[in-house]
């Protein structure tokens, strides 16, 4: 049918007199943006539009005759100062339209140079009352504008301006443009922020954007429009996503950086927009990637545990140069990110630990903690780390007493990863006190974490060489609550395995050994001088809880560790493991036991059981005879 009467329209005289209806219709009480005669003869002269190329009917509405850019506005534009803007408009003067554009000037003039008290300047006063008297006269842009620039200007939510502005936008909100629709989102989510808000502007902006998403045909309004994911749909947020991909090569730097900080602030991991933001991203000259962009970007990625490899390393070659104009807080949050994302760049953290040794006194204690946590993570040891450690050290004398509880364990923790910590600070989180502090503290999940952590801070006292008494709370035992995960196909697989290897002889062998070290064992075996299992049961073992049965170890048994490493125990792209992992590895070896290391990527090249045992029995003793080497 509308095929039908637009072939039709072509055919239709244009005559004279039709063309002369709206001059004869125009007066000041007619709307200025939406005479129907002027929808008359755009409907008589349709223009062809594509669908993604925005709304051509809300262009055409938004003023029947083009805005004319005035000489007021031009100079108001050259403006330096406010007062120069408001000295332009008292000598001038103009339409509502000029007063909008000269208060929008006016705002950016204030953010940048600052002025109190502007709006009771009398010539500010006169343009608010010239806007006031002729607001149906302001353009689209303008009116959308002219909110945001009130809002900086710090005019009252209820003033009457204020409130004839937005009644005015609601009126106009299906003849606004997908980007004034985006802009509108943006202050909405402003003024949100501050406890004012018009619903019924809210609702119907956010039913028209839903409606009209099609229309979205450039980068930025998508970037500004998923920057207030909180306010949108979750539906409406998906078809964000779609167009963003859709749309992915034409999006600068910066609109990367809000697309990629929108998700992560909503935890929305969309991996194909994330994997098209990367590429993109890594063909952007260096000029583009300032330091704040790559920060967040790795941020982001961090926050999603998304990783990109090359992505990581153009931000690790960018930071490098730029080192020494890095803050405390940059280094930190940089650190941060990428121990989330178990990446470790050798060079990159070495220049961390070179930027705390030279401005150690610019760093808080939080900022020192958040670093050896990152660095204790990735278990990165440095080459060169005596002075260091001996200005963390000082830097932690002062305030570590004052630190609350669970940083504070999570602290001495990481100093144990580092091989770094010292009796003070093992005494003082080992205490029955601060255990109850702990327990009482947080939530069942939480609690039993940090008492493997209490745990495994104990054994490094009682295992490594440094002198420090301290006794196991039973509070701090092992318990049931937390299961090993015994789905996990390597780990599954192994257990399979050693019962081949030893006969299935249930007491030979032990599987899931939960220690008083804090660690959990694998698979544990006891063999005598010829590599062959022998029963366990009645064998005294210091690493159980109960202490094990009464039998002194025979001479020339060795005590066997079997331990899984998945894919998550490692580094990213990497062989080396994390420090949580490496740390496990150290005190199982210093408790007496040899440790027979089942890593996932040497397992899961093995096709048949038989193959597996053949693995474990190699693995076995390759592990003996190096002991015996040593």
């Amino acid at each position: 049918m509308t095929t039908r009467l637009c072939r039709w329209a072509r055919r239709f005289p244009r005559y004279p007199q039709i063309a002369a209806v709206p001059a004869r219709l125009q007066s000041p009480t007619l709307h200025s943006t939406e005479p129907w005669c002027s929808l008359s003869l755009s409907w008589l002269r349709p223009a062809p539009r594509h669908l993604c190329q925005g709304s051509e009917l809300a262009k055409m509405e938004e003023t029947p005759i083009p805005y004319e850019r005035t000489e007021l506005v031009g100079l108001v534009e050259k403006a330096a100062t406010p007062q120069e803007v408001l000295q332009l408009w008292a000598e001038q003067g103009g339409s509502a339209g000029d007063a909008a554009r000269c208060l929008i000037q006016l705002s950016l003039q204030v953010l940048e140079k600052g002025s109190d008290g502007i709006l009771q300047d009398p010539r500010c006063e006169n343009m608010l009352e010239t806007v006031n008297s002729q607001v149906s006269s302001v353009w689209n842009g303008s009116l959308v504008a002219l909110l945001r620039a009130l809002s900086m200007l710090g005019l009252p939510f209820d003033a009457p301006l204020l409130r004839s502005l937005q009644n005015e936008v609601l009126w106009r909100i299906r003849r606004l443009t997908y980007r004034h629709l985006a802009y509108l989102v943006d202050w909405v989510a402003f003024q949100r922020s501050r406890g004012q808000e018009n619903e019924a502007l809210t609702n119907t902006l956010l039913k028209q954007l839903e409606l009209r998403w099609t229309e979205l045909c450039d980068p930025r309004t998508i970037s500004i429009l998923m920057s207030r994911a909180s306010l949108l749909t979750p539906s409406l947020m998906d078809k964000l996503e779609d167009k963003a991909l859709e749309l992915s090569e034409n999006f600068s730097a910066e609109d990367i950086r809000k697309v990629a900080f929108a998700l992560a602030s909503q935890n929305r991991r969309a991996v194909s927009l994330l994997r098209a933001l990367s590429y993109h991203l890594n063909q952007k000259p260096s000029l583009e990637l300032n330091t704040p962009l790559l920060l967040d970007i790795a941020y982001a990625y961090g926050k999603l545990n998304f990783h990109q490899t090359q992505v990581l390393q153009r931000i690790a070659a960018e930071l490098l140069p730029r080192l020494s104009e890095l803050s405390s807080l940059d280094v930190t949050r940089c650190a941060k990110s990428l121990a989330f994302l178990k990446w470790l760049h050798l060079p990159l953290f070495e220049g961390f630990a070179q930027h705390y040794a030279s401005n150690s006194e610019k760093y808080s204690t939080l900022q020192v903690c958040n670093l050896l946590m990152s660095f204790a993570k990735l278990n990165f040891q440095l080459s060169k780390g005596e002075e260091f450690y001996t200005k963390v050290h000082t830097a932690l004398d002062n305030s570590f007493q004052n630190l609350e509880p669970f940083l504070k364990t999570d602290v001495v923790w990481s100093l144990c990863v580092l091989n770094q910590a010292k009796p003070d600070y093992i005494t003082s989180v080992t205490k029955p006190a601060f255990q109850k502090k702990l327990s009482a503290g947080g939530s069942v999940g939480r609690t039993e974490n940090y008492q493997q952590k209490l745990l495994q801070i104990s054994a490094y006292a009682q295992l490594e060489p440094l002198g420090v008494t301290t006794v196991t709370s039973a509070v701090l035992l092992p318990t049931s609550h937390r299961e090993v995960d015994s789905n996990n196909p390597l780990r599954s697989g192994l257990y399979t395995a050693l019962q081949s290897l030893t006969n299935a002889r249930t007491q030979a062998l032990r599987t899931a050994v939960k220690t008083v070290y804090g660690w959990t064992i694998d698979g544990e075996l006891v063999v005598d001088s010829e590599n062959k299992p022998i029963d366990l049961e009645n064998l005294k073992a210091p690493h159980l809880p109960g202490g094990g049965g009464t039998v002194v170890l025979p001479a020339g048994a060795r005590r066997i560790a079997f331990v899984a490493w998945d894919f998550p125990n490692f580094c990213l792209r990497s062989k080396d493991l994390l420090g949580r992992f490496a740390m496990q590895k150290r005190h199982l070896q210093l408790a007496g036991f040899i440790v027979v290391e089942v890593p996932y990527f040497e397992w899961q090249e093995l096709k048949s059981d038989r193959q597996k045992v053949a693995y474990l029995k190699d693995k076995l003793w390759k592990a003996v005879a190096e002991d015996m080497a040593k």
